[in-house]
C-alpha cells in the first residue's frame, strides 16, 4: 500500500498494511525538523487556500507574543484580518454592536477564494497523489466554519445570547457562513482531495459549549448540507470533523449526516475505546495519542508506551494515529519517538 491507500483504508474502517499517521489536521512544520512530513514519514499532505499577504500588523503582533503563549498555526490565523477581525486590538468583533438584520446585512462576508484558487488546489492535489500521498483540505474560516467564526465576529457571550434570545440573527449569520463554507468545500471536492476537513470547537473538557438540542437546531442541518453537496460532486470523499473537548453527545448525529472520521478524541476528555465499541461501524478515529502534559513533559519512552496502548486498544481498523493535542512545545525527541513507535506497533 502507498500512503494514500493506507489512509483511505483506515478511514473507511478497513485494515491497512500499517496504521497511518499525521501530526495534526493541517501542515505542521516543526522547528528542528526542517522537512517534518518526510522525516516523520507522515501519510497525509494538506492543501489550503492561499491566504492574503496584507496582514503585517497582525503577524507582527503574533510574533511579538511571549514564547510560552500558544496562538496556534500561523497559516490558519493569517486570514483573520480578511474578516475585519482584530484580536490584537481587543475582544470585540466586527458584529459586536449589530442589533438588527440590517446591521448584519451591512457586514460584507469576505471573499476567501482568490482568483485561480481552484486550479491551484487541483494542481497541488495531482502532485501529491502522484507521490502516493493522501490529501486533505479545509475551507478557509475564522477558527471553525460555523460556531467559532460566528462567535469571533459577534463576540462569544453575545453570540451565545443570540442562540437563545435572538435566533433570527443567529440563523442569518450562520446562513452566510454555511454558504461560504459550502462554496469552499465544493472547490476542494472538485480538486480531488481525499478528505474534507471540517472543524468547530463546540465542546470543552467537561462537555458541550452549546447543548445538543441547540447544536441540532443551528449547526447540524448546515453541516449536513455542506457534506451532501460535497459528496454529490465527489461520492468517495471522506469527511472529517474536529472539535476539541468532549463532543460525545453529538457523535450519533455526526455519523447520521455522513461524517466518516472524528478528531482528536483527547484521552483526558473522551473514552476512545467506548467510542470504538459504540460507533466503530460508522466513525473512524484520527488522533487519540497523548495529553498535552504528556507531549510537552513526557519522555520518548512515555510516548512510545502511549502509542502502543492506542494501537492495542483501538486498532487495527479505523484508526489514524495522531497527537490529540497541539505539539507546539513538544520536544523533537517525542515526535521522533511517536513516528518510530507508530510504525513499530502499527505494522502487522
Amino acid at each position: 500500500m502507498n500512503a494514500r491507500d493506507r489512509v483511505r483504508t483506515a478511514l473507511t474502517r478497513g485494515r491497512p498494511d500499517r496504521l497511518p499517521k499525521a501530526l495534526a489536521f493541517w501542515e505542521e512544520n516543526v522547528p528542528g525538523l526542517p522537512d517534518t512530513a518526510e522525516q516523520l514519514r507522515l501519510d497525509v499532505r494538506f492543501v489550503d487556500f492561499t491566504p492574503p499577504d496584507d496582514q503585517q500588523e497582525f503577524l507582527g503582533y503574533l510574533r511579538g507574543l511571549p514564547p510560552d503563549v500558544h496562538v496556534g498555526n500561523l497559516r490558519q490565523l493569517r486570514p483573520y484580518h480578511q474578516w475585519d477581525y482584530h484580536p490584537e486590538r481587543g475582544p470585540r468583533g466586527p458584529l459586536s454592536a449589530a442589533e438588527t438584520l440590517a446591521d448584519f446585512a451591512a457586514y460584507i462576508v469576505p471573499e476567501v477564494v482568490a482568483p485561480g484558487a481552484p486550479d491551484q488546489l487541483a494542481a497541488q492535489v495531482v502532485a501529491y497523489h502522484a507521490r502516493g500521498w493522501a490529501v486533505a483540505g479545509s475551507p478557509p474560516h475564522l477558527g471553525g466554519e460555523l460556531f467559532e467564526t460566528a462567535y469571533r465576529l459577534r463576540g462569544f457571550d453575545v453570540f451565545l445570547e443570540d442562540l437563545r434570545l435572538r435566533p433570527d440573527l443567529a440563523h442569518y449569520l450562520l446562513d452566510q457562513l454555511a454558504a461560504l463554507a459550502l462554496h469552499s468545500a465544493l472547490i476542494l471536492a472538485r480538486a480531488g482531495v481525499d478528505v474534507l476537513l471540517l472543524d468547530d470547537d463546540v465542546a470543552m473538557a467537561s462537555g458541550m459549549i452549546v447543548g445538543p438540542a441547540t447544536w441540532r437546531t443551528f449547526f447540524k442541518p448546515r453541516l449536513a448540507e455542506i457534506i451532501r453537496a460535497a459528496r454529490e460532486v465527489a461520492p468517495d470523499l471522506l469527511v472529517f470533523y474536529h472539535s476539541d473537548g468532549d463532543f460525545s453527545l453529538i457523535l450519533a448525529d455526526l455519523a447520521e449526516i455522513g461524517v466518516d472520521v472524528i478528531n482528536p478524541i483527547q484521552p483526558d476528555c473522551m473514552d476512545a475505546a467506548a467510542i470504538k465499541r459504540d460507533y466503530g461501524n460508522h466513525l473512524a478515529l484520527w488522533g487519540t495519542v497523548g495529553t498535552a502534559a504528556l507531549w510537552d513533559h513526557g519522555s520518548p519512552d512515555d510516548i512510545r508506551a502511549e502509542v502502543r496502548l492506542r494501537v492495542r486498544t483501538l486498532g487495527p481498523e479505523g484508526l489514524l494515529l495522531c497527537p490529540a493535542y497541539d505539539i507546539d512545545f513538544a520536544p523533537v525527541a517525542n515526535l521522533l519517538a511517536f513516528a518510530d513507535a507508530a510504525e513499530e506497533a502499527g505494522g502487522w
